[in-house]
């Protein structure tokens, strides 16, 4: 019988074991079962937890009149809009959405896409072309590295934070090259802020534009939530905002803001945002409702960030080491993989949830609870959480 000389594309399948390795033992923590609303307390396989793992930064996913226009959207509309939005996919709905959203982050205009991830991969494979330069934070979120490797262009990285590799980089473009500085605003794991004083002065200096993926944000830093070029006061050198409307916006889809020239030019060359249905109505709706209630009330942006301030307290007191930062995403060092898992599954089982930051996402010497906060939460929750957490790791 002859023997098959050909590899098998499954047998990496095969080969991969390290989730069942991690279910035998009993601390696999992905795909856990949400039964309830996404609040300060869930309902998780049948019993309450206390969520300290969501990015419903403001609280908005059980906001009634929020959930009401989600619900007037689909009886009018229906479910769906069954095209793109060159096509048949665009309603009036869309367009308020983007000129309430362009008015308030200030700028020209704007645009959505039907995720955050497909609005980096969208805006940045558009911009970026045949013989230009895209320059990454090396912690950046994979989208945006996903939208490097779509376009035509070169990608070049820089140690996260270091502003002096980012000048180095910058020196190797060669004049003729257009180029674009691409940045979180607020990191999702460690939850600091980036430099982008220091990042616009280095794009003044070498000819490049700045792009700031605010997924989180938006809702959370800056006058009224307005995001990370706001809290500089650096909104006029700040050329595309991206941003997401799955966390502090309460539903789903992403979006795009700049001058009106940069936003029609994207809108007619991407080919993520051509060939993708629209944002349904109800998803709509409820961000533009999430929209217009951030604006009326700026004081939830306060609360977030007193709360995020309250447990950073409550954290040092009860002697837990975390990652010291300013926004409402406050990480806690559990350095190996496996007492990561095992501390994240007994606090699971003691009723309160956080999310494990595993390689690659994480060094393996460095993986770390990610913590995060809602405006909703309450300081007798939050010190019932942080009793639980701080027993649970001393032990």
């Amino acid at each position: 019988m002859q023997e098959n000389r050909y590899a098998d594309l499954f047998g990496k399948c095969e080969r991969y074991t390290l989730a069942n390795e991690y279910r035998a033992k009993g601390i696999y923590p992905y795909f856990h079962a949400l039964e309830s609303r996404q609040a300060p307390e869930v309902m998780m396989e049948g019993k309450r937890r206390i969520m300290l793992g969501s990015n419903n930064y403001l609280g908005l996913t059980e906001n009634p009149e929020i959930i009401q226009a989600g619900v007037d959207a689909l009886n009018t509309y229906g479910t769906g809009c069954s095209g793109s939005r060159f096509l048949n996919g665009t309603l009036r709905m869309h367009l308020e959405l983007e000129a309430e959203l362009a008015d308030f982050l200030h700028k020209e205009a704007a645009m959505t896409f039907p995720s955050g991830f497909q609005s980096n991969l969208g805006i940045i494979s558009a911009l970026v072309g045949h013989g230009d330069y895209v320059i990454c934070d090396r912690e950046n979120h994979a989208s945006i590295y996903d939208g490097c490797r779509l376009s035509y262009g070169r990608m070049l990285t820089f140690g996260h934070a270091n502003m002096q590799e980012l000048e180095m980089q910058l020196q190797k473009i060669p004049d003729s090259a257009g180029r674009l500085i691409v940045t979180d605003g607020v990191f999702s794991m460690q939850g600091d802020i980036a430099n982008l004083p220091e990042i616009c002065r280095l794009a003044k200096k070498y000819g490049a534009r700045v792009m700031v993926d605010d997924a989180h944000g938006l809702g959370v830093i800056g006058e009224g939530g307005r995001g990370t070029a706001s809290y500089y006061g650096l909104e006029d050198q700040v050329d595309v905002y991206m941003g997401t409307f799955s966390k502090s916006l309460a539903s789903l889809g992403g979006y795009m803001a700049a001058s009106a020239e940069v936003v029609d030019f994207v809108r007619h060359n991407s080919r993520p945002f051509i060939f993708a249905a629209s944002i349904p109505p109800a998803s709509c709706a409820v961000a533009l409702a999430s929209l217009r209630h951030i604006r009326s009330h700026p004081e939830l942006v306060a609360r977030l960030a007193a709360l995020g301030d309250y447990a950073r307290a409550g954290y040092k007191k009860r002697g837990v080491k975390i990652i010291e930062a300013s926004t409402p995403i406050i990480p806690i060092y559990t350095y190996d993989p496996e007492r990561t898992l095992v501390v994240a599954k007994r606090l699971f089982d003691e009723g309160v949830y956080v999310n494990p930051v595993l390689p690659p996402a994480a060094p393996a010497d460095g993986c770390l609870l990610r913590t995060s906060y809602m405006a909703s939460l309450t300081e007798e929750l939050l010190d019932e959480a942080m009793d639980v957490i701080a027993r649970v790791i001393q032990e």
